[in-house]
């Protein structure tokens, strides 16, 4: 082998691309890429040509590492990770309502009640006495739940019911389903209280069920007692309206009402029927411009836009919803420009509001009513109606009045009983009261019942937790200095009793604190009213309707309750409301 060919080898040899070769002669210049830098070089042997330099350069640019690729552009990034967070949200979202339903499903055993702790009798199962059971600590009383009705009613959604939108079953709750989950077990009975003596401390209960037994009437004693028994329907001695009139207050006034539209509509659709007889049949009247009658005539405007008028469509045009109220405006409660926002979406609805107007007379086919001009003028209206709907006032239950008449401090009170700071009654020991049969100074609300007897939970888990530690306190203060060496261990015991004495007594007095108001008027629109720091919030509109929907679906009492009024809501959407007749 020639000296130029030996040179050439050893050249060829080296494996890295990095490799710089350098000529003696003058030649063009070659430029090689390899992972770290770029390589100027000269041909080392510019006179070698032919097969032999081209398989040098086939072999050196064979150990080049090839030029690093760019980075792919990460498309739908967000998306990928929103669709992440949805997943994971979702599985988290069906974990938590299966942990629910298994809890509901699968309660704690109970202890038995203890007969030397006091008996608390409950009467009623409204929003302050169900609010005060769902907190109260019932292993320190020997509680006792007396209702005529053995459930719980969610009352917001009622007038939804009215029009099939939900079904009544989806707001109630089982009574015992409650007591199920408490850690010691509670007795209840259905039955109605007819007299309270607060001399004797018992309570005289019936059972006004259709079936009855050979115990029908009896007696049940207390050491405490809170009335919850609420408030029954005030006709303010309106000739007709008890006869005539539909309430809004029971879930059995909301099937009525129900099968009476349908009734309307149907007996309208009747072969050969006048059109004055058509016009009275399906005009709708609502007496009562606070929420329950805003929302009930905004549910019935809905049912006949989006599922009467579809199936029953030669009447339709002839369907009418008027609003009746004796004050200047409706939803009193509310801010002006929400009451203003309302009235001009009823006006876009075509539901007449006929506000300064109060009804004098009903008939079985008409509402007499006395309504106030601008001016001043008194008039007289005659509305021809098929069905009536009273959705105002509240007026005191008998045995509440029963029981204002046993105590003289009550004898001047004429809307309930009135209670105190603590809530309660005054001229009475050991009974409170809580919900609309009390007079607390605040608007009969199902917020204000809820807020009242969770006050009274705490109230009366505190009287416990005080008696138990003043009889530990007896209990230590009796053998005190009776055995020798214990006296500096019983005097640290009894003041840490004490200072835990001192903090469960301050408790403070009941303060309501408004969280706002919501109310639903139709087309998919709510508006809200919500304490927000330390002023109010003003909403309408339809994101306040979802606001509205959310705000009701947490206020649920249940995990059951939730999912049927969903199910409900997207049944009613999908296939529109149920139009048969029971």
């Amino acid at each position: 082998m020639s000296s130029s060919s030996r040179a050439f080898a050893q050249l060829a040899v080296p494996r890295s691309g990095a490799a710089l070769l350098q000529s003696s002669q003058v030649g063009p210049r070659l430029f090689i890429q390899s992972s770290r830098k770029t390589v100027a070089a000269r041909p080392a042997f510019g006179s070698l040509q032919g097969p032999v330099s081209r398989q040098f350069r086939r072999g050196y640019a064979d150990q080049v590492t090839p030029a690093p690729q760019p980075p792919k552009k990460r498309r739908f990034r967000t998306l990928r990770w929103a669709w992440r967070l949805g997943y994971l949200s979702a599985l988290a979202g069906v974990a938590y309502i299966g942990y629910g339903i298994y809890e509901d499903r699968h309660p704690e055993p109970q202890t038995e009640p203890d007969p030397t702790k006091k008996t608390l009798v409950i009467l009623g199962t409204g929003w302050g006495s169900v609010s005060l059971l769902k907190r109260l600590d019932t292993e320190n009383y020997n509680v006792i739940v007396i209702s005529p009705r053995n459930y719980f009613l969610f009352t917001p959604l009622l007038p939804s019911c009215t029009t099939g939108t939900i079904e009544h079953r989806s707001i109630m709750e089982p009574i015992r389903t409650i007591l199920r989950s408490k850690k010691a077990s509670v007795r209840f009975y259905e039955a109605e209280a007819s007299s309270i003596d607060p001399d004797r401390k018992v309570v005289r209960i019936f059972d006004n069920s259709e079936i009855k037994g050979d115990m029908t009437e009896t007696e049940v004693p207390y050491d405490m007692l809170v009335v919850g028994v609420g408030a029954e329907n005030a006709t303010f001695g309106i000739p007709g309206v008890r006869e005539h009139s539909c309430f809004l207050k029971e879930i059995g006034d909301a099937q009525r009402i129900r099968k009476r539209i349908m009734d309307c509509v149907e007996t309208a659709a009747f072969k050969d029927q006048s059109p004055e007889e058509i016009d009275r049949l399906m005009h709708m009247v609502v007496v009562g411009g606070g929420p329950t009658g805003v929302e009930f005539a905004g549910e019935l405007q809905d049912f006949f836009e989006e599922d009467i008028k579809k199936l029953v469509p030669e009447i339709s045009d002839r369907f009418r919803v008027t609003l009746i109220e004796a004050l200047p405006n409706v939803l009193p409660s509310f801010s002006k420009q929400l009451i203003e926002y309302t009235e001009s979406t009823f006006k876009e609805e075509k539901i007449n509001i006929h506000t300064k107007t109060m009804v004098k007379k009903v008939t079985d086919k008409t509402v007499e009513a006395v309504a106030t001009r601008p001016d001043g003028t008194k008039e007289t209206i005659v509305f021809p109606y098929g069905l009536l709907v009273w959705a105002t006032g509240n007026a005191v239950r008998p045995v509440v009045q029963d029981l204002m008449s046993r105590i003289p401090a009550q004898k001047n009170s004429r809307r309930g009983l009135a209670v105190n700071e603590y809530l309660v009654v005054q001229g009475a020991r050991d009974i409170w009261a809580v919900g609309d049969c009390a007079v607390a100074g605040y608007a009969p609300t199902a917020q204000v019942a809820s807020q009242e007897g969770n006050f009274l939970a705490r109230l009366f888990n505190n009287m416990a937790r005080t008696e138990a530690l003043e009889g530990k306190i007896a209990e230590l203060s009796g053998s005190l200095n009776l055995q020798p060496g214990n006296t500096a261990e019983i005097s640290r015991e009894i003041e840490e009793h004490e200072r835990q004495l001192h903090r469960i007594k301050d408790v403070k007095p009941f303060h309501y604190s408004h969280q706002g108001s919501l109310a639903y008027i139709g087309s998919d629109k709510a508006v809200a009213d919500v304490t927000w720091f330390n002023g109010n919030v003003a909403a309408a509109g339809g994101l306040t309707y979802l606001f509205w929907r959310s705000a009701y679906i947490s206020m649920c009492f249940s995990t059951r309750n939730r999912l049927l009024v969903i199910n409900d809501w997207l049944k009613s959407k999908l296939f529109g409301r149920d139009l048969s007749r029971e």
